[in-house]
């Protein structure tokens, strides 16, 4: 059985449940507490000496970091394949998970974070800055998505990458422009999914 060491909210979590969850495969989860600090207990230090979720463990294998993760799903379990076989092809869905790891999601933590402060406390100015730095990301795959559906062309780990900070966009007060026809389409495309229709369910029970 495999086991996902989990934090509900976390975007990156979310993105290995999605992976899990188009592969159809069955695991416990066990949830950690980030507010309570549970990832820096001892035991949990011993799967990730970083202190941070997700973790999973299939069989003697304990993997860490979501993008390690789930290529490690894709390698061991590889259908339906979330990765396109040519190796150009491959890298490229390398490159877009990361730039949404590091430009969308990153990006979106900041804005969630400040939107949470007291209303006092708000940086207005700060806010504004990280939903422009969002808009200018759908700008750049507006262009990118011209004649494809997802970003590899077929749905792939870069789209799965993106889909839990795009879900939650309305709640930050990122509109969409519809200019970006292209990216809107594709958002939709993804909302139609059975595995993130689901979570967009489990979000909005959080």
């Amino acid at each position: 059985m495999i086991k996902l060491y989990d934090f509900p909210r976390s975007p990156y979590c979310q993105k290995v449940r999605l992976t899990l969850a188009e592969k159809d495969l069955s695991y416990e989860k066990i949830f950690v507490d980030l507010i309570k600090n549970e990832q820096k207990a001892p035991d949990f230090l011993r799967l990730n000496p970083y202190g941070k979720v997700p973790v999973l463990i299939d069989e003697d294998e304990v993997i860490y970091d979501s993008t390690i993760i789930n290529e490690y799903l894709e390698d061991e379990y590889p259908h339906p394949p979330l990765m396109p076989e040519q190796s150009s092809e491959r890298a490229r869905v390398r490159m877009f998970e990361d730039f949404a790891d590091n430009s969308f999601t990153a990006q979106s933590g900041l804005l969630v974070a400040e939107l949470r402060k007291p209303a006092e406390q708000v940086d207005q100015e700060r806010v504004q800055r990280y939903r422009t730095d969002l808009l200018r990301v759908l700008e750049f795959l507006e262009r990118y998505l011209e004649g494809k559906e997802y970003i590899a062309g077929a749905f792939s780990l870069a789209d799965l990458a993106f889909a839990p900070r795009l879900l939650i966009l309305p709640n930050l007060g990122v509109e969409i422009p519809a200019r970006l026809k292209n990216a809107l389409a594709w958002i939709e495309r993804l909302r139609q999914r059975p595995s993130i229709k689901q979570l967009q369910q489990e979000l909005a029970s959080l």
